[in-house]
């Protein structure tokens, strides 16, 4: 039947065709007001994709690029007939006498391309093709929007970013317009007078972020987004939230934070945040709902609200190098590589064996490159890297603890980047959090000591002399073998962690750290932990202070602020942590 209806339409009179290297190079036509057709032809891949509507109904076409172009116009052609002999409720009446194939041809300036062309070779920008009386320009690899999506959750007064991948373009050269749903009965003061719309929609933005005011409260909010490359734009996508505009929680633990952190910190000083931000995966069990958290309102447990306070408290604080621990997998994907995407930085994820959780870097773009990764699950390197034979074998003596350091999941996230204001500078971040049990210090000193091995181990192969910066949640306290060994850079023989989960799991050994002595860019807070039971100093911004030297510490929130709620995680703070922020100036 197509090669029947490609003959009919090598019998429709055109002009004579030209081999396509002989076609002139002209002007285009002008091609506003016309309806496009979106050609997606990728070199290397098989297929290409014309995509345009018709009459009201959305045509998409999978076609071979080497294929010839007289059966995909001849395909359009069969499909128009086919519309146009079915009855209004899509049934062909068995009365109607087919339809008469459409004339379907495609031009390239005044010339009509012939039907032989490959179809990679016709489908090009600038040409236009005919559909009986209807003409579409060809926009060919336009800019477009593979994936665009709204948060579900919308507080007035934090941040909505919206998930967004393009194709073909660039999202810092994509046009974007918010609005608002105007309430029953207002008289909109901008309304949105698109044609094809209702009007009851007021513009309130045009940034990718958009940040809702009060007014917003109890409306939906709408994001209009064109892709953009440079000069060249695709289709406009149109998005409206589930849920309208909700009232925020008020003042947050972070908000007296965000005033130190206005400005982004000016080279040669480098911004770092670290932070357990503390998995949906947790924070969702009957253990957390009625035990380690029964204090906190069970809607400020909810990943979205949560997902809203952290996307406000680490976009006010600009920082520039970004540990976080206790991150989804879904949440890194879904969540914060969109907003930190948006406010300048890109992130790398680990995730924790066995878990849905794990480990994410993020650095500012304009800043810092990303060199290379080096992260791995510390039992399975304990077990099978050389560099850590020495520890594995003092660890061997005891069978039990050994078999309890294995079974761990805990990772290690190790990333190399480069300054973009001196290349030849780098800076090594570590980020790990380790074992949680209150008894298990013989199992985290054996972690860190496998870590710092293998930092130590990449920095002497990947970037000689670079300074360490390592962030985590390390569950230790200041009294801790673990601190001991980084402050001090070795623990004794008979240090008490040996010992801290009973005599069967007792071990001696001396370790050392490989690195002068650490030192703690907010020294010995009270507490970087908070919660019902229990409040204690676990986590740590560690740096060579030879290399670099604390230029300024973000102060914690206050007792007051921390307890307004009783205690960590609350509907004014959405983890059971608190965010270390810090200024480290480097040693120039």
């Amino acid at each position: 039947m197509l090669k029947l209806l490609a003959a009919a339409l090598d019998l429709l009179p055109r002009s004579l065709p030209r081999p396509w290297s002989s076609i002139p190079s002209r002007a285009r036509r002008p091609v506003s007001g016309m309806q496009s057709v979106q050609v997606r032809c990728v070199p290397g891949e098989s297929k290409l994709t014309i995509s345009f509507l018709l009459r009201g109904s959305h045509k998409h076409m999978l076609r071979d690029q080497d294929e010839a172009l007289g059966g995909a116009l001849a395909r359009i052609s069969h499909g128009v007939a086919k519309a146009q002999g079915r009855g209004k409720k899509g049934r062909r009446d068995p009365e109607q006498q087919p339809a008469e194939p459409a004339v379907v041809k495609l031009f390239l300036g005044a010339d009509e391309l012939p039907d032989s062309l490959l179809n990679a070779e016709a489908w090009r920008d600038g040409a236009v093709l005919q559909v009986g009386e209807l003409r579409y320009a060809v926009h060919r690899n336009a800019p477009s929007f593979t994936l665009a999506q709204l948060p579900a959750s919308l507080l007035a007064g934090f941040p909505v970013c919206p998930k967004l991948e393009v194709e073909f373009g660039r999202l810092e050269d994509c046009e974007f317009r918010w609005f608002r749903e105007n309430p029953p009965g207002e008289s909109p003061a901008a309304a949105d007078d698109a044609p094809g719309l209702d009007g009851g929609w007021t513009e309130v933005g045009c940034e990718r972020v958009h940040v809702p005011s009060n007014q917003d409260i109890g409306c939906k909010l709408k994001l209009r987004c064109t892709p953009r490359d440079g000069g060249r734009s695709g289709e406009t996508k149109e998005l409206v939230s589930v849920a309208a505009v909700e009232a925020g929680p008020g003042m947050c633990t972070f908000d007296n934070r965000h005033p130190y952190t206005v400005k982004e910190a000016e080279w040669p000083v480098v911004r770092v945040v670290s932070y357990n931000i503390l998995a949906d995966v947790y924070a969702q069990t009957e253990l957390s709902k009625t035990v380690l958290y029964p204090y906190c309102a069970p809607y400020a447990l909810q990943l979205d609200y949560r997902q809203n306070l952290i996307k406000k408290e680490l976009a006010g604080y600009n920082a520039d190098i970004v540990c976080l621990q206790e991150v989804d997998k879904g949440v890194f994907a879904d969540s914060m590589t969109p907003a930190l995407d948006a406010f300048g930085l890109s992130g790398v994820f680990r995730i924790k064996e066995k878990q849905h959780e794990g480990l994410a870097t993020f650095y500012r773009r304009s800043k810092f490159r990303l060199l290379s990764s080096h992260d791995i699950m510390l039992s399975e390197a304990l077990t099978s890297d050389p560099i850590h034979s020495e520890l594995l074998e003092k660890l061997s003596a005891n069978g039990a603890l050994k078999d309890k350091m294995v079974q761990r999941s805990t990772s290690l996230q190790v990333s190399v980047l480069e300054d973009l204001v001196q290349p030849d500078r780098k800076v090594v971040v570590a980020n790990t959090h380790l074992y949680w049990h209150p008894k298990g210090g013989n199992v985290r000193l054996v972690q860190m000591g496998v870590a710092l091995k293998h930092v130590s181990h990449v920095i002497a192969e990947v970037a000689p002399r670079a300074p360490l910066v390592f962030c985590g949640d390390f569950n230790s306290t200041p009294n801790s073998g673990v601190y001991q060994l980084l402050s001090e850079g070795a623990i004794p023989l008979q240090h008490a962690d040996w010992s801290s989960s009973g005599p069967e799991e007792s071990c001696s050994m001396e370790l050392s750290s490989g690195f002068p002595p650490l030192q703690s860019a907010y020294g010995l807070p009270a507490y970087t932990n908070y919660v019902g039971g229990f409040h204690g100093c676990l986590d740590y911004i560690f740096l060579q202070a030879e290399s670099m030297k604390v230029e300024q510490v973000i102060p914690l929130p206050s007792h007051q602020e921390v307890t307004t709620y009783e205690a960590l995680p609350s509907v004014a703070h959405p983890s059971d942590h608190i965010a270390l922020v810090c200024d480290l100036r480097w040693n120039l």
